[in-house]
């Protein structure tokens, strides 16, 4: 239904409605239509005007659909007055209406009154993400910094993850500012993205950069650079910190993997113990690998080609050198089809070792299994970021060890800029985390090109130096 220009008397409602193939629907419809299309909001009140006339009340979401639009335009006089008609109608309201409600008032000069709503929120709930973020920039805005502080620390507490947004607010207001309470929350922040591998986008990243150039007094400069393949900053030479393990960190790491993830609760559900039996004893007799690649992930890299195309270049491509190659695949490969042609399939048998599992199996659990047998040289290939895996990991200094062995060791992949062939890029010697001594920061961000592929690490990076 196209929702009408402007405002329209009660018949030419009528003749709409009855027009309507489900009238009974007419108005949840027209609103989600007039939120979706932004209608003015005169056009929204004459509905529910002749709502309000035809049935003598206007029903609670139909009060939410006009009370969305309201928030959308920044209307705050008309969500102040659907707030008072909301608790006079409804005495208690659900969190949607609440979340709408702070939304709405936080980007306005009545902003305060939205921390007066997530005060109420937390009388019945915990107050969501949003519900939290919402007021934190709006204190940031109005340079209640310690509020905003104060706000976002209550959120950690309650296990809420912020949201990079949020945490850039955060440096946004505090620039400029001489505050040793301040200063420490916001290099919390910064370690913060460092114990849990975080990447700041590069808006995120120009934020924390200003906000170091304009500390009072401490001389701070930031540079942005692309480190070295040895790990060195070409502007400070300063060496980042080495992604290798040691060898009782690698051993431990292994153990854990094996235990906790392959052979945790969850890998049976995905594969059956006889398949999983099979495939130990097929790696066993043929260990060890140089890279074990994530055959159905490889084939889908480039959607135009045929998917055994992508797997024969990304084979070619990997197999130089001498390398011996795993390659875990699916048994539906193995049949002749449009996507998989029998003597393509052939050919990459003569070059890599090829293990297919059941089609509803899922490879995770083989490729960490494979590679972490190989031993501490060999790497893998895949698009996925296993966090999965990571997240089966019961303590922080074994996903950490994960993350960063991780890094280290998986290869990322893209096609090339006309889509015709796959890049292959290098795990990192260095870990590519946040790192600092104190009087110099370096900090990974994620281009826009970096963003797209989730899984690959970025290769950006902020230098900053005390002068």
């Amino acid at each position: 239904v196209q929702p009408p220009e402007k405002p329209l008397q009660a018949e030419e409602w009528n003749r709409l409605r009855e027009s309507f193939c489900s009238p009974e629907i007419f108005e949840e419809v027209m609103l989600n239509n007039m939120v979706r299309c932004n209608s003015p909001i005169d056009v929204a009140k004459s509905l529910l005007t002749h709502v309000a006339k035809s049935n003598g009340d206007i029903a609670y979401n139909l009060l939410l659909k006009y009370l969305a639009l309201c928030v959308q335009q920044g209307k705050t006089s008309e969500i102040l007055d659907m707030y008072d008609i909301l608790k006079i109608r409804f005495k208690v309201l659900e969190s949607g209406a609440y979340s709408l409600l702070i939304r709405g008032l936080s980007n306005s000069d009545q902003w305060r009154m939205a921390l007066t709503l997530l005060e109420e929120i937390k009388t019945f709930t915990v107050p969501s993400r949003g519900n939290y973020e919402f007021c934190i920039k709006a204190a940031g805005q109005h340079q209640e910094t310690a509020l905003a502080c104060e706000l976002y620390r209550e959120m950690l507490a309650k296990d809420l993850v912020p949201t990079l947004d949020v945490q850039q607010a955060l440096f946004d207001c505090s620039r400029g500012m001489k505050d040793p309470e301040l200063q420490k929350e916001l290099i919390g922040i910064l370690l913060y993205l460092r114990e849990n591998q975080i990447y700041p986008h590069k808006t995120f990243m120009r934020s924390i950069k200003l906000w170091f150039e304009s500390i009072p007094g401490e001389n701070w400069r930031g540079n942005l650079t692309t480190i070295k393949d040895s790990g060195q900053c070409p502007v400070c030479n300063h060496q980042l910190e080495d992604s290798e393990l040691t060898e009782e960190e690698y051993n431990n790491l292994r153990e854990r993997i094996i235990r906790d993830v392959i052979h945790g609760t969850d890998t049976f559900r995905k594969t059956s113990p006889q398949e999983f039996e099979d495939f130990q004893t097929f790696v066993e007799n043929r260990l060890p690998f140089d890279i074990v690649i994530d055959g159905l992930n490889v084939s889908h890299i480039m959607p135009r080609k045929m998917q055994c195309e992508n797997l024969f270049e990304a084979v070619n491509c990997l197999a130089k050198n001498n390398a011996r190659l795993l390659v875990l695949g699916r048994k539906h490969m193995l049949t002749n089809s449009s996507n998989w042609k029998r003597e393509i399939m052939k050919e990459m048998q003569n070059k890599a070792h090829f293990f297919f599992a059941e089609n509803i199996s899922e490879d995770d659990a083989f490729l960490l299994y494979a590679t972490l047998r190989s031993g501490k040289h060999c790497k893998f290939v895949t698009r996925d970021f296993l966090r999965d895996h990571k997240a089966c990991l019961s303590d922080s200094l074994t996903r950490h060890l994960f993350r960063k062995w991780q890094r280290g060791h998986q290869i990322a992949f893209s096609p090339s800029s006309g889509g015709k062939h796959i890049n292959f890029l290098p795990a990192f010697c260095y870990d590519c985390v946040v790192q600092t001594t104190g009087d110099m920061w370096h900090i990974p961000y994620k281009d826009a090109f970096e963003e797209k592929y989730s899984y690959r690490v970025p290769r950006k990076w902020l230098c900053l130096q005390q002068e």
